[in-house]
């Protein structure tokens, strides 16, 4: 048997954080296999730190929520987020799966076109769209969202230019009773801005106007926010059909569905507490069923999920790098890996799995990044066991936005591998060099040469 480590003892102030009933949740499960691949072995062969996805995890994820919703509602269409992680690999299984894209800015557009989605199964959202990318959205006969009524002038003019009649929506903000509310993107419903825009489109003949959207919020936790929202287009979509005897094709309820991490500050787990799939899938269904829309006239309806799709899929896997004790006591745990490359730490308390058999002593502790900016903190109180330098731990729920968010701050971006639903490992993205950081800079002449 190999002999344990000592640690000395050493004598510390209690630090029992805020009190509820539920008591403190220990989390040392050991994880040593992801899909069947060994952590080590993973770790060995692309380095630490490491993100892990699962392809597996992914297509039934996928296929879950289109079960639910095509289960309720005959016309579903989701559109991946490409937002939410943008690697091609990625966005190829959603695609794979019968998956649209779902773009924020010309630089996702046109990554969506160079992973092979026809352009007529984009939709364009955001706030800034320039003209060279509106030319190639309307010639690629995209799905527009306006986000405001410059972008709309905008747009009628590009379509005199063009001789052609781009397909746009509308992205429309609402109260849906959720506080704050996203009135910062399109036009609201309340003040009749939006009611506005679509007779404006409509007026204009020089737009196609085919669907109405919205995205109240992220990571919603309210099934009865969405049927407010179906509510509201739904009425929005009525009064464009009898007053403007304009049929509106599809109503886009974006995204927000919630993963099953756990929010900062949270008594229970998200695991314990989220509304599951089904549940957002029925009362958005009722709703649409609720407007009043005849059975051949039922729109399309399209979700843009993203967190909630991919989120399970990923895994940051890291190692220990040293433990010291902090001046009141506490234990602190220095691991490879920090909120440069972990940004949803911010927000989330992640998971964190040993990934070896330990002893059974555990103890609250903090786990820090290896940046050097005291706001590294990848969890700020957690029960684990006692981890050595050397020792490897599991990142659970990490796929949504940590790969479109990261950052080059002090250290440089790692491996990214794909596991494939037979255990093979594919390294999708590489890990990031000096040479490839400094490739953009460019030196004045007068600064390459100095003594000293």
């Amino acid at each position: 048997m190999q002999k344990l480590k000592y640690e000395s003892p050493a004598i510390q102030k209690m630090n029992a954080g805020l009190m509820n009933k539920y008591g403190s949740r220990t989390e040392y499960e050991p994880v040593k296999q992801i899909d069947g691949v060994a952590v080590k072995d993973l770790i060995a062969q692309y380095g630490s730190p490491l993100f892990v996805i699962s392809e597996r995890t992914i297509r039934r994820t996928y296929q879950n929520a289109v079960r639910a919703f095509k289960t309720r509602y005959p016309k579903v269409q989701f559109a991946w987020s490409y937002k939410t992680n943008y690697i091609n690999a990625v966005c190829k299984v959603f695609h794979q799966e019968g998956s649209w894209a779902e773009v924020v800015s010309g630089f996702e557009y046109r990554k969506a076109l160079g992973n092979g989605v026809p352009g007529n199964k984009i939709i364009f959202n955001g706030p800034e769209k320039t003209n060279e990318e509106l030319k190639l959205a309307i010639t690629n006969d995209s799905l527009i969202h306006i986000d405001h009524f410059e972008e709309l002038y905008q747009l009628i003019d590009l379509s005199d230019e063009l001789g052609k009649q781009p397909r746009v929506a509308i992205r429309v903000n609402m109260d849906t009773g959720i506080y704050p509310m996203w009135d910062r993107f399109g036009f609201n419903f309340e003040n009749g801005q939006a009611w506005s825009a679509i007779q404006k489109i409509v007026q204009s003949g020089k737009l196609q106007l085919t669907g109405l959207h919205c995205h109240i919020g992220t990571f919603m936790l309210s099934t009865d926010a969405y049927a407010i929202a179906v509510k509201k287009l739904g009425e929005l979509a009525m009064n464009a059909k009898t007053q403007l005897n304009t049929q509106i094709q599809y109503l886009d309820l974006g995204g927000g569905l919630p993963s099953a991490n756990t929010l900062r500050g949270a008594y229970l787990p998200g695991s314990d507490t989220i509304p599951s799939v089904d549940e957002f899938a029925e009362a958005i269904s009722n709703a649409l069923f609720q407007i009043g829309f005849s059975s051949n006239e039922l729109p399309l309806l399209i979700l843009e999920s993203g967190r909630a799709l991919i989120d399970d899929a990923g895994y940051l896997l890291g190692s220990v790098l040293a433990n010291k004790r902090l001046s009141d006591g506490r234990r602190a745990t220095i691991m490879d890996f920090g909120v440069n490359i972990l940004f949803t730490s911010f927000w989330y308390e992640h998971k964190i799995s040993p990934a070896q058999d330990f002893t059974h002593h555990t103890e609250d502790m903090v786990l820090y990044g290896p940046l050097c900016m005291n706001i590294d903190v990848v969890r700020q109180s957690v029960n684990l066991p006692l981890l050595n330098r050397g020792d490897q731990v599991v990142v659970h729920k990490v796929g949504a936005y940590n790969m479109t968010q990261w950052m080059q701050f002090i250290q440089m971006r790692p491996n990214v591998v794909m596991i494939d639903e037979k255990g093979n490992t594919h390294l999708i993205r590489e890990a990031e060099t000096l040479a490839y950081i400094e490739q953009m800079e460019k030196m004045p002449e007068h600064l390459k040469h100095f003594s000293l």
